[in-house]
């Protein structure tokens, strides 16, 4: 076989001769990476502060993770969910054990896991027509995932969708009140909305939410793909609120960077589902299900909960303090290692600037910078961002 051209050129030509362009790629080659740095194809260093949209929590080459790769090569990648292998029972017990659930279902994606959150909801509920979900939400573009999703232009080229849904405003106690019924088969809302902007539901609509749920009968789902598994500061980021959903969906972090998906449902579940009601070819694979234990054996043994809560919290008065002397800012939001911010200007201009000089951050609809930084980021790195950005949005030159 011949050598493969790899270089900028070449991979960009062969992708807009071959790909489907269902994506607008920034002009980057990440080629490799070691804790929260990435090198691009010229070995340019960057400082990594989206982790792959919440992916990467561990970083890159993670020994730990390295060493279960190297390891779980020899053996078996894939048996189907016909038969057993012990890493799936394993990964469905520490996350029922920490979250106080009752049982794991496992896929490859967050969509997956959405997909199957609302079939377990339909199973609880049958014969109820309603999804109550919120506007600008985002739970996936699989279709009945991308019914549920509240911003219009993602759901209008591919309807007719999922019939049924009603979508109310974030943090609109009243409109929810007035929503909910007997009718509603599920409320599904995510507690930190991420693609929406990075907009935290408050402890008190989330109880108004549980309340809700309660009286009607209708399922309370969680949608913690991006805002889970350690990215608020607690495992699970209802926990960070006091209030339990009766499901919860889990994705990105938890496959240490291959594909998967997580389903956990609570006692309103129990006895609704049934085999042949739900499958998946490769969800709960011995691979990713080996990483998945992995990750969370990193995030305990390394007390990385306790460590995004602190780098957090000072990551949230060091943005406030340049909030009050940047103009350009008109709001921070978020908790923990997740946070917008949101500019009155073109964010992507900015993330663009920012990525020229070292650092990678996320955008969210026109205006808002998304930070998701690995939980293993150093402060300094952080400081150092936070510095570059300051420059960037009040016009100051690098230094070359």
């Amino acid at each position: 076989m011949s050598p493969v051209d790899g270089s900028t050129a070449a991979v960009e030509s062969r992708e807009a001769a071959y790909l489907v362009p269902t994506y607008s790629r920034t002009a980057f080659h990440p080629r490799t990476g070691r804790g929260a740095r990435l090198f691009d194809a010229d070995g340019k260093r960057y400082w990594d502060l989206l982790a792959g949209i919440a992916v990467n929590a561990l970083g890159y080459s993670h020994p730990r993770i390295t060493r279960i790769l190297r390891s779980e090569a020899r053996g078996l990648l894939h048996v189907s969910n016909l038969f057993y292998h012990p890493c799936q029972g394993l990964l469905a017990e520490r996350l029922i054990e920490a979250s106080g659930l009752s049982h794991a279902f496992f896929c490859n994606s967050g969509t997956e896991a959405n997909e199957a959150a609302i079939k377990f909801a339909r199973l609880a509920n049958p014969g109820r027509p309603e999804i109550i979900a919120l506007e600008e939400s985002f739970h996936g573009r699989t279709m009945g995932a991308l019914s549920v999703t509240g911003h219009e232009e993602y759901r209008v080229p591919f309807g007719p969708l999922l019939p049924g849904v009603t979508f109310v405003p974030p943090n609109d106690h009243t409109a929810l009140e007035r929503t909910v019924s007997e009718d509603t088969a599920a409320i599904i809302v995510e507690p930190i909305l991420g693609e929406g902007g990075v907009i935290p539901l408050s402890d008190d609509y989330l109880r108004a939410a549980r309340r809700l749920a309660d009286r009607s009968g209708a399922v309370l789902i969680f949608d913690e793909i991006q805002c889970g598994l350690g990215r608020t500061g607690t495992l699970f980021a209802f926990q960070g609120v006091g209030v339990t959903p009766d499901i919860v969906t889990l994705a990105k972090p938890l496959g240490g960077g291959l594909p998967l998906g997580a389903v956990i449902v609570g006692p309103k579940l129990d006895g609704s589902i049934k085999p042949g009601h739900h499958g998946t070819t490769f969800g709960g694979n011995v691979l990713a299900c080996r990483l998945g234990l992995a990750v969370l054996e990193e995030i305990d043994s390394s007390h990385l909960l306790e460590r995004v809560k602190g780098l957090g919290a000072w990551l949230e008065t060091q943005l406030r303090r340049i909030q009050r002397t940047v103009p350009a800012i008109i709001d921070i939001r978020g908790r923990g290692l997740m946070w917008g911010i949101e500019l009155n200007r073109d964010a992507k201009a900015v993330a663009l600037e920012l990525l020229s000089r070292g650092y990678v951050v996320g955008t969210a609809r026109q205006n808002v910078l998304r930070l998701l930084p690995p939980y293993i980021v150093p402060k300094s790195a952080l400081a150092a961002f936070l510095t570059v950005l300051v420059d960037v949005l009040t016009g100051e030159k690098e230094e070359s």
